[in-house]
């Protein structure tokens, strides 16, 4: 009797042998040597499938939690973002949920979807023109390849975002995940600093710059740190915005906002000061604080930190003055005002250079392809051996050939003519209308978080069509244009409008009418109760 009763459990376990003790011997064959690499591509596979039930479930926030990273998958080849991978794997798990429930519904905001769309044509259309989609790395003739995977995942991310909505209970947790993941980055920052035993923490969080053997405070450039500052600084915003950093008597979030900004200073870069000032002086005004004590402080805080650093400028650790280096009454050190100006003075001989290229790729971009006959003469090892590099044309050095041209309107007009500059133009204000009916029409409970959506997107829409935006069309977009938007829209469940005004009671017959003022039309909630 018991014998029969034991029976499917003894069948069950002899199936689970038979399927699990093989695979562990093919595995353990496959990982023999633990540091080829594609005994990693095998372990990842096998731990991406162990934790498929998890990414089901949170794939949304791991994904906004990978939007601003620096961690790579470092066995793969080109070390791509993790952000790379995560696109795809979150879109296919949405793709599969839509699939087999037909209550779930992307998203629709068809205002971005058909810029987004025809943008896509242009870049497939240029790539068949002039060259293809040829990724080297797997085997093609051509280069360049990767700036169209870019831009494809790029393209794919808004969807990806936009997918479903986020729940209430989760709203501040992806926020959180969206701005404060790049303080991460600062780890890479250490790696000189670091015992050897930690070294392989770098494989996954590169630094972000070279390092030297001995570190100088002040003097050694902390990109990571900076980004971490502006990740601190953008968070507080997001999520209490300035009148409840301010007004609301608590003084650990002034706190936190200062040492945020302080942080910046140690990488030393222009534009992420940029940032801050200008989030700050459109959300004080948007916030209607101007009205308020804090002006007349904000003011003089500001008199007197100029009557300070003008006479000490000189003196403040270097990536400090290369922060301030834009500021023109400054008298810097001549290191750090030649560190700034040299990064300027290169875009503008390469603009300049660049310029008489573009009536002739007007029409037809000239695409991302880069032929192999190019490549090697250009940035080959042989050609800077025989003195090609002090012979070159600004317009054909490696940042030009590659399509790195730190400047906003050439990375677009150039590759893809005017044809995606019209394209992306309708996605610009597309955006900037969306981004403003959430803003102006949202939940008040979003206020804070839409308000910064906004402004980051004007930010970095000014800095893209400025003769200085370092922006690159094949990352950026996702990273920046159609981050900011599809959050926005994942977080609004698409885009808000006023509510529309109840219509007025039919008067009985023979009543007489009093003309009365049309009532302001209600806030229509992005959570309704």
């Amino acid at each position: 009797m018991n014998s029969s009763n034991n029976t499917p459990a003894i069948i069950k376990a002899v199936i689970l042998y038979a399927i699990c003790v093989p695979l562990a011997v093919v595995i353990g064959y496959l990982i023999a040597n633990p540091f080829d690499k594609s005994t990693f591509i095998y372990a990842g596979i096998l731990g991406g499938l162990l934790a498929f039930p998890l990414l089901v479930k949170w794939h949304q926030p791991l994904l906004l939690f990978s939007w601003h990273t620096g961690m790579v998958i470092f066995f793969l080849d080109g070390r791509p973002d993790i952000w790379l991978a995560m696109v795809p794997i979150s879109l296919g798990i949405s793709v599969m949920e839509r699939t087999l429930n037909s209550e779930r519904h992307f998203i629709r905001v068809p205002q971005i979807t058909w810029p987004l769309l025809v943008l896509l044509a242009v870049v497939i259309f240029t790539a068949k023109m002039t060259g293809g989609f040829g990724l080297r790395s797997m085997g093609s003739n051509v280069y360049g390849g990767k700036k169209y995977v870019f831009l494809f995942i790029s393209i794919a991310s808004y969807f990806a975002l936009t997918a479903r909505r986020i729940p209430k209970e989760r709203v501040w947790l992806c926020v959180g995940l969206f701005f404060l993941a790049p303080a991460i980055n600062a780890v890479g920052d250490f790696a000189s600093m670091a015992p050897h035993w930690m070294q392989y923490l770098f494989i996954v969080f590169p630094t972000t710059f070279q390092v030297p053997d001995e570190f100088q405070f002040g003097t050694t450039r902390l990109g990571g740190v900076g980004t971490a500052g502006l990740a601190i600084f953008l968070w507080m915003v997001a999520r209490y915005g300035l009148r409840g950093i301010f007004l609301t008597g608590r003084p650990w979030r002034v706190f936190l906002l200062v040492m945020g900004v302080g942080l910046i200073f140690m990488g030393g870069f222009r534009g992420t000061l940029l940032i801050v000032m200008f989030v700050f002086i459109l959300k004080f005004f948007m916030e209607g604080l101007q009205r308020t004590w804090l002006m007349p402080v904000v003011i003089m805080s500001g008199l007197v930190g100029m009557v300070a650093i003008v006479p000490l400028a000189h003196k403040l650790p270097f990536t400090v003055q290369r922060t301030l280096a834009f500021v023109p009454f400054l008298s810097l050190d001549a290191e750090a005002k030649m560190s700034a100006e040299g990064s300027s003075n290169w875009r503008l001989e390469m603009w300049e250079a660049l310029l008489p290229q573009v009536p002739k790729h007007l029409l037809l971009g000239k695409g991302y392809a880069i032929q192999p006959e190019d490549f090697n003469e250009m940035m080959g090892q042989t050609a800077l051996a025989n003195g090609m590099a002090s012979k070159m044309d600004a317009s054909q050095g490696s940042l030009s050939l590659s399509g790195d041209y730190h400047n906003g309107m050439l990375s677009i007009i150039l590759p893809f003519g005017i044809w995606g500059v019209l394209a992306f133009f309708w996605l610009l204000f597309a955006g900037v209308r969306v981004l403003y009916f959430n803003y102006k029409y949202g939940d008040p409970a979003l206020d804070s978080i839409n308000s910064l959506l906004f402004v980051l997107y004007l930010f970095h829409m000014l800095n893209y069509l400025s003769c200085f935006g370092g922006l690159q069309m094949s990352s950026d977009i996702g990273l920046f244009f159609l981050g900011y938007l599809g959050l926005s829209i994942a977080l609004n469940n698409g885009v808000c409008r006023p509510a529309p005004a109840p219509a007025p009671a039919q008067a009985p017959a023979g009543a007489k009418i009093h003309e009365q003022a049309p009532a302001r039309p209600s806030l229509q909630p992005a959570f309704p109760h």
